[in-house]
């Protein structure tokens, strides 16, 4: 085959700075070598020269903001009518979802239409077309200033959230137990003018992890969440597989599925958050590309030979695949935080990085750094990822070899 003739992907936006970013990312052009597909990234400069041990992976690189769908379908089009085509068109950021399916449209590669993006990536939308389609979620409203937001709390009954239209990484996501808390709650918005407030939903949260395959939902797993204590909703922990019974994950797995198809939902990786209420789902967000957390390694360990983008490539090219085998081991995340204060020393961290379980360790704080309280993903110390053949195994090594490690601030 001349390489005119190999299918080609074209990767917008590439991969983003933090090192989880940059592992998935390798994944998917590493697994799309494999295949004989040439790959092309479309990215800012900054972020090219930020990860280029990822950008050596590619065969080409454009220079395009991926944030901009308008630019980048341009870009699109100027090299469809130059004679180029993409058969597959990716991301996995939020950001990079609408430029995605514009190039998607371009060059008649599959893909989701913009409107089912643009439907999922605000909050509000994606809520309202899911209490159409008869799903049971949170109240929400799109607030237009603080005004809007009061008027919410007192038509409704606490607790609430106030996060991002269409935010990440827990930005700005806050708890409100009484409208005396609601201004510090828009006070710390990245955007004031247009956020959302919704109903505070208690229970266990959970993830479902998955792929789009022939134009339908497949999951793979299950996650189970731990998170800080409110009025901040930062993950602490992931647990794949859920450590669930059988029918309940049968629901779950059948609501999700259901809810993706009510949305228009049809290529790529998803990954759908939700509570269970007194045996009951209730949907969350809904994003259209895979967990951060490091939860494709946990998937990788407990799915052994899986290859998360080489499920989708197979599908789209025809090529004979492996299928959506069910977890057959387990893996487990745990976050490491810090009490506030100039971080003075590190003690446990060699026994955590060897052991022969850990999938994954790093630390994002070093000794002389000073250390903020923990509001959003960013502000966490590190982690922990590891592998065992159960559940109850994986939970409880992540919690031991977390609890090895011991941070000394100032004071301590």
């Amino acid at each position: 085959m001349s390489v005119s003739d190999e299918p080609r992907l074209l990767f917008v936006g590439g991969a983003g700075p933090i090192s989880s970013s940059r592992d998935i990312v390798s994944d998917a052009l590493n697994q799309a070598r494999a295949r004989g597909i040439r790959t092309h990234i479309l990215s800012r400069a900054e972020l090219l020269a930020e990860t280029k041990e990822v950008t050596a992976l590619a065969d080409e690189v454009s220079v395009v903001d991926p944030d901009d769908p308008v630019a980048c379908a341009r870009w699109a089009r100027e090299r469809f009518a130059a004679g180029d085509r993409f058969e597959l068109v990716l991301g996995l950021r939020d950001t990079v979802l609408a430029a995605v399916a514009e190039c998607a449209r371009v060059f008649g590669a599959v893909g989701n239409s913009p409107n089912a993006v643009s439907r999922v990536r605000n909050k509000d939308t994606c809520r309202e077309a899911l209490a159409a389609a008869g799903f049971r979620q949170p109240s929400v409203r799109l607030c237009a200033g603080a005004g809007q937001a009061a008027e919410f709390l007192a038509a409704s009954t606490g607790p609430w959230v106030v996060k991002p239209r269409d935010g990440m990484a827990s930005i700005g996501v806050r708890k409100v137990s009484a409208p005396a808390d609601l201004p510090a709650a828009i006070e710390a918005l990245p955007d004031r003018e247009l956020f959302l407030v919704e109903e505070f939903v208690s229970g266990p949260e959970f993830s479902v992890e998955g792929v789009f395959l022939g134009g339908r939902p497949r999951v793979l797993a299950v996650t189970e969440k731990e998170k800080l204590p409110p009025p901040h909703f930062v993950e602490s922990g992931h647990l794949l597989p859920a450590d669930l019974p059988e029918e309940c994950t049968r629901e779950i797995e059948r609501q999700v599925t259901a809810a993706l198809t009510a949305l228009g939902l049809c290529f790529g990786v998803f990954h759908v958050e939700l509570w269970l209420c007194a045996g009951e789902v209730v949907l969350g967000e809904v994003h259209v590309r895979p967990g951060g957390d490091w939860l494709h390694r946990l998937l990788a360990h407990a799915i052994p030979g899986l290859e998360l983008f080489g499920l989708i490539f197979d599908d789209l090219l025809g090529r004979p695949s492996t299928g959506c085998p069910a977890p057959s081991r387990a893996g487990a995340a745990r976050f490491f935080t810090a009490r506030p204060g100039r971080l003075v020393r590190i003690e446990g961290w060699e026994r955590v990085r060897d052991h022969p379980a850990v999938l994954h360790a790093e630390l994002t704080v070093r000794p002389g750094d000073r250390i903020g309280p923990v509001h959003q993903s960013g502000d966490r110390a590190g982690v922990v990822v590891v592998g065992a053949d159960t559940p109850e195994a994986a939970r409880d090594l992540a919690r031991r070899l977390a609890g090895a490690v011991r941070f000394t601030v100032d004071g301590d």
